[in-house]
């Protein structure tokens, strides 16, 4: 339920669930909340909420976060300066669902969060991590001397690991942003556990500060023993070496406690006993201390129970990803194998998503996560050149760390995450190694149970991790490394993909981000579809959620000028050119009429298909070919195959034998600017060299796709689906393909099939039937027809050589 309460901004403060704070007020409108607080009478409420930059003097609802504490009023004071003096309570969390007014003070309406449901871990691990913030908080009191032990005993005697993580937090040593992050965290377990990382990264930093200052007190003494030659250094290294003995009792409780494999246990004995003979202060001792926290804080045999209801989690994967279907059936088929199986220890697969930016990558993998119930670790490859990244430095080298694998082993606390390789295509090789050989091993099923850091020098198990590769490229990821991996390629979304997309996931969100959730907007389908074709180019849908985005936001500035007037809005095609200016761009479209030499092609891009015109025009010469619009090697050697093809047709077509003597052929594709390469155009340059030849006409409602070899085969493409949805938008009826392209048709959106006349062809006679403009289609190419034999006898006659005896087989 929502309620209304004032607002009072803090600077560098974060006030947790029952947490006491003395706060000073100086500012005027932080003071006209305080006070309009206390004149409403018995148990004052108001919501403190953190601003996200300490130095705003006057800060705006943008400045602020979103998630607070409501706290109460106990005690203000007024001081000589004019500033107040409040003591309050922390009470709940609560967020800010509006902001309803921001002068003279700040008044939000607001709704209570409570902790969500703890996440499903075993007793006996909930135990150990409360066992454990007790006794670092314990050891963190003993070097933070300001802890008074009445708050070290309080700490000790709770045991809700919510209430716990709320208690600790404002006692140590955390920047905002983190006490923020820690705040907003409702899962208890999740936040104990993220307090219990922040707790020993402060307790190493108190006993690194304690060594350093040791460590001066000692030069010093060793100085003034040198100057007056009395030593009293036994006395003063007592303290220290309990302090080791403490520290050593404690490392061997953990090896006991510690489940680990037999290798990494001897390691720890050894290395423990070799710690045992080392002087505290000494630099080796620091190194194994740090090698056996290490090996100590991994999840050597901790597995995160798996949610094995495929129905659940087909229903999860469907209700966050529209589309997306092979990835999703190979994680549904991953987990209906782990559910049948009796050992229980199925290999993770490693899956390599390949696709353009923006199709969901990285969200997927989240959510296989939140439908398998793993916890989820992702790690960013991009720009990595280090070898030592993935695999750890040797322990010899000064400030040596494990590789980044490892560290989110630690980090994510379970050996059966689901582990996201971020931008596998993006890493280099420099001189320091490669490191897409050191995952040859990582993302091996048969190697990877045994990984080796060189750190650790261990044998780590990394079986059990389900491993999820993204891409935008297969071309820069060796082959062996594409070897290990299941590819999966996730091609650019349709039109009408886009469409539920914005409808179901973008658009609830962009409501929500620009304040427009209670108020009515409706946006008609005619209007996304404006935006996804003439305002966005692209495969995925991050440019559509940008640009729906603008449009809200100037929405919300509408409905702020006047709130009566602007409670509900309807968004058009003509509203959304009114808001975000004229088109950007434009989606292809066919020519208005029929034309000699002028063909319709179809093309693959980054940002799915398009139509690709392609124009010929002859003029006198001596038989040049010019080929212009910025055209790749393949593509200028597939305008040579259909020339080749041409000429070898020349007696079919009624042309003269040495036509291409006489003139010059110019073939050109529009839009210069942008480089153009592949086979694909093949059919359509011939088609518009043999328009331009004999003055047929090529039929505009016509586009085509296809391969062309010497001999006229048609051979097939790649991006089927993209090219026939760019046909469809651009007004197309009747695209031809390659035959063999026929297997294809599978993923195309039936409506698209149903608006197109599909044709399979083989040869590119039957192209040219089909595509230029005759009065008798299936008599052309065939009553002039002759064979093979007499095109060698005819050339051959001309250039003084017998004829060969003519052919009566059909060719």
């Amino acid at each position: 339920m929502s309620t209304s309460i004032p607002l009072l901004p803090l600077r560098d403060v974060v006030v947790f669930p029952g947490m006491v704070a003395s706060l000073f007020v100086g500012r005027e409108r932080s003071i006209a909340a305080l006070e309009s607080v206390l004149g409403a009478g018995e148990d004052p409420h108001i919501l403190l909420a953190a601003q996200r930059k300490a130095r705003i003097n006057e800060p705006t609802a943008d400045d602020l976060h979103r998630i607070g504490t409501v706290g109460v009023i106990a005690q203000v004071a007024r001081l000589a300066d004019g500033t107040v003096k409040v003591v309050i309570e922390g009470r709940r969390r609560a967020r800010v669902t509006a902001f309803t007014q921001d002068d003279p003070f700040f008044i939000v309406n607001v709704e209570d969060l409570a902790d969500t449901e703890a996440t499903q871990i075993e007793e006996a691990q909930r135990t150990s991590l409360l066992r454990a913030v007790h006794t670092h908080f314990e050891t963190y009191g003993r070097l933070h001397k300001r802890l008074s032990p009445e708050v070290i005993l309080h700490v000790a005697s709770i045991d809700d690991p919510g209430t716990l993580a709320d208690t600790v937090a404002p006692h140590l040593s955390l920047a905002l942003e983190e006490r923020q992050t820690l705040l907003e965290t409702l899962d208890p377990v999740e936040r104990l556990g993220r307090l219990h990382e922040l707790l020993r990264t402060d307790i190493e930093t108190l006993l690194a500060e304690r060594r350093a200052r040791q460590r001066t007190k000692k030069r010093d003494d060793t100085a003034g023993e040198a100057a007056d030659g009395e030593g009293t250094g036994g006395k003063e290294a007592a303290p220290e070496r309990d302090e080791f003995k403490n520290e050593i009792a404690e490392i061997e409780q953990k090896i006991e406690d510690k489940r680990t494999s037999k290798e990494a246990r001897e390691r720890l004995r050894r290395e423990l006993k070799k710690l045992k003979m080392m002087n505290p202060m000494s630099a080796e001792a620091t190194v194994v201390r740090n090698y056996l926290d290490w090996i100590l804080a991994l999840p050597w045999h901790h597995h995160t129970k798996e949610k094995l209801d495929v129905v659940e989690a087909e229903r999860v994967l469907d209700e966050h990803h529209y589309g997306l279907r092979k990835p999703k059936e190979r994680i549904l088929e991953h987990l209906s194998v782990q559910a049948l199986s009796e050992s229980k220890k199925v290999k993770g697969p490693i899956l390599c998503l390949v696709g353009p930016p923006g199709v969901g990558k990285t969200s997927l993998a989240r959510g296989v996560s939140r439908c398998t119930g793993r916890r989820f670790v992702r790690l960013s490859l991009g720009g990595v050149r280090d070898e030592a990244e993935i695999r750890g430095h040797r322990r010899t080298y000064i400030g040596a760390l494990p590789g980044k694998i490892i560290q989110s082993l630690r980090k994510v606390g379970t050996s059966n995450p689901v582990f996201l390789l971020d931008e596998i295509d993006k890493m280099s090789t420099d001189f320091r190694g490669d490191p897409s050989a050191a995952l040859l091993e990582v993302l091996d099923p048969e190697q990877n149970y045994t990984f080796n850091d060189h750190y650790l020098d261990l044998d780590y198990d990394l079986s059990r991790v389900l491993f999820i590769t993204t891409a935008n490229s297969l071309q820069t990821i060796p082959a062996p490394l594409q070897d290990r991996m299941e590819i999966i390629e996730l091609g650019g979304y349709t039109d009408y993909d886009k469409l539920e997309i914005a409808k179901r996931h973008l658009l609830p969100r962009v409501l929500e981000h620009c304040g427009l959730k209670n108020v009515r907007v409706e946006f008609k389908a005619a209007a996304i579809k404006t935006l996804i074709n003439h305002y966005t180019r692209e495969a995925g849908v991050r440019a559509l959620e940008r640009e729906l985005s603008s449009i809200c936001r100037k929405l919300a500035k509408e409905h702020i000028r006047d709130p009566k007037k602007n409670d509900a809005f309807v968004v058009t095609p003509k509203k959304v050119v009114a808001l975000l200016g004229p088109h950007k761009h434009r989606i292809g479209r066919k020519e208005a009429q029929d034309e000699v030499g002028l063909v319709t092609g179809l093309a693959v891009t980054m940002v799915g298909g398009d139509l690709l015109q392609s124009e010929v025009t002859i003029m006198p010469g001596r038989g040049k070919l010019i080929i212009t619009g910025k055209l790749g090697e393949v593509m200028q050697e597939s305008a040579q195959a259909a020339m080749s093809y041409v000429r070898s047709r020349a007696v079919p077509l009624g042309l003269a034998k040495d036509f291409y003597s006489r003139v010059d052929f110019h073939i050109h594709f529009p839009e210069g600017a942008i480089p153009k390469d592949g086979p694909s155009a093949g059919v359509t340059m011939a088609t518009g060299l043999v328009s331009a030849l004999t003055r047929i006409p090529v039929r505009s409602d016509v586009a085509m796709t296809g391969e062309i070899t010497l001999r006229g085969r048609v051979l097939p493409i790649g991006g089927l689906k993209e090219k026939l949805l760019a046909a469809y938008r651009g007004g197309i009826k009747k695209v031809l393909i390659p035959v063999e392209n026929e297997r294809d048709l599978v993923d195309v959106p039936r409506p698209v099939l149903n608006a197109l006349q599909v044709v399979s062809v083989n040869h590119a006679d039957d192209v040219l039937r089909h595509a230029l403009v005759l009065e008798a289609p299936e008599t052309f190419l065939r009553a002039n027809f002759v064979s093979e034999d007499d095109y060698l006898g005819i050339y051959g006659d001309a250039q003084g050589s017998a004829p060969a005896t003519p052919s009566t087989e059909a060719h």
